[in-house]
């Protein structure tokens, strides 16, 4: 079994010619023992574990990589497998897609307490690292691998670095970074919000938003159904649920009109909705506000990338596109909250109004810390930024 998995993987690696490194390949200690990469179907997990193999053996170092669907492994006992490889001197695995093994969490724990090995895996879901056992999620360093920015969308198509940058050196610098950046930014922006925040987007470009659409029906059909959290038949309604959210704009949540819409309990909503955004499919953002008072605040939902709008809804508005790719760009960096007297309000401190060109301040008037963030325009004035260079955050 050993040969066969390693025949698979060196004819994966003989095909692989991916250089550009994700953000996260930085912020890994690859010296933790057990390492956890979760985050959607199709933002380059399995990249990521490959070039990480490819470091591996460039060092001598004895590594397999295990994809957990292969049906050939269907009934193979992973502990044995394992074991096998320690045997041999094997010091890495690397198991890809883990949720697709049942049980995978004792497992993991059991390989984690007898062998002297380092695991690095990963999950279409933070729910099933977490949720599965606490013994693990203990264990285990989880590190989210997000889609791109708008600045690694830049660096793989240009093939050329970008500076990232600090939310202060944003709003303090913005005139002269965008004047520093020397491409048709407004130009790429339009297309990286269609075909833009998943990787495969470089090979599969005419057909992107198709193949979208069948990446999303995997997460549905496969992925939440093999994590035991919704059975194969219920799929259906959480489609309908995608389906229910593309007809309305960003808004507060009213349960029942979207159970009833939807088709589905008002108690089953609250897992589906979870579910979803566990899926990185939608994000979930909260008034700021404190108390017991926030128990009683519904949250707006957003889709989770403004690609999965264009895929997904057929007649997304200008205003919600933008909003989405704010909310997605920062979300995964700082305190995100919706706002009162703007559209947002970032760590609890900084006021953001979304708009187009001309928006104004009418809104945050006399605001402190209050800024709009600007579509079509390529640099800003005052406290008016270009929308797209939220993209270059770190």
């Amino acid at each position: 079994m050993l040969a066969k998995i390693k025949k698979y993987q060196d004819r994966f690696l003989k095909s692989f010619n991916i250089t550009y490194r994700r953000y996260l390949f930085k912020q890994i200690d690859f010296n933790d023992k057990m390492i956890a990469i979760f985050g959607a179907r199709g933002v380059g997990k399995t990249t990521m574990l490959f070039q990480y193999l490819q470091d591996l053996q460039s060092q001598n170092k004895k590594a397999l990589y295990i994809s957990l669907d292969y049906p050939f492994l269907s009934g193979v006992d992973l502990i044995d497998l394992v074991e096998k490889f320690v045997d041999i001197g094997g010091e890495y695995i690397l198991l890809d897609e883990v949720h697709r093994y049942r049980d995978f969490a004792s497992y993991l724990k059991t390989i984690y307490d007898i062998f002297d090995i380092n695991i690095i895996f990963t999950s279409s879901s933070a729910t099933s690292i977490l949720n599965a056992k606490s013994d693990l999620s203990r264990r285990a360093t989880l590190y989210n691998l997000y889609g791109f920015s708008f600045r690694e969308y830049l660096e793989v198509k240009h093939n050329r670095k970008f500076n990232a940058y600090s939310m202060t050196e944003i709003l303090n610098r913005h005139i002269d970074i965008a004047k520093s950046i020397d491409i048709d930014t407004l130009k790429e922006f339009k297309e990286y919000l269609q075909i833009g925040y998943y990787p495969f987007y470089t090979q599969k470009q005419s057909s992107y938003l198709q193949n979208l659409i069948n990446t999303i029906n995997l997460t549905i059909d496969l992925d939440l159904p093999s994590l035991g959290l919704i059975e194969q038949k219920y799929t259906y309604k959480l489609k309908k649920l995608l389906e229910v959210l593309c007809e309305s704009k960003p808004f507060e949540v009213n349960y029942t009109k979207i159970a009833s819409m939807a088709e589905i309990s008002r108690v089953k909503l609250y897992d589906y909705i979870s579910y979803l955004a566990d899926a990185q499919m939608i994000i979930l953002i909260d008034e700021a506000i404190k108390g017991l008072k926030k128990i009683n605040k519904p949250s707006k939902i957003y889709f989770n990338n403004t690609n999965l709008l264009y895929a997904y809804c057929q007649n997304s508005e200008i205003g919600t596109i933008r909003e989405t790719f704010f909310a997605n760009q920062l979300s995964s960096k700082y305190k995100i909250n919706i706002s009162k007297q703007g559209d947002f309000i970032i760590d609890e401190k900084y006021i953001f109004e979304i708009g187009g060109k001309n928006k104004g301040f009418k809104q945050i008037a006399d605001l402190p810390n209050s800024f709009v963030a600007s579509d079509d325009i390529k640099v800003g004035f005052k406290n008016k930024i270009p929308l797209w260079l939220f993209g270059f955050l770190y």
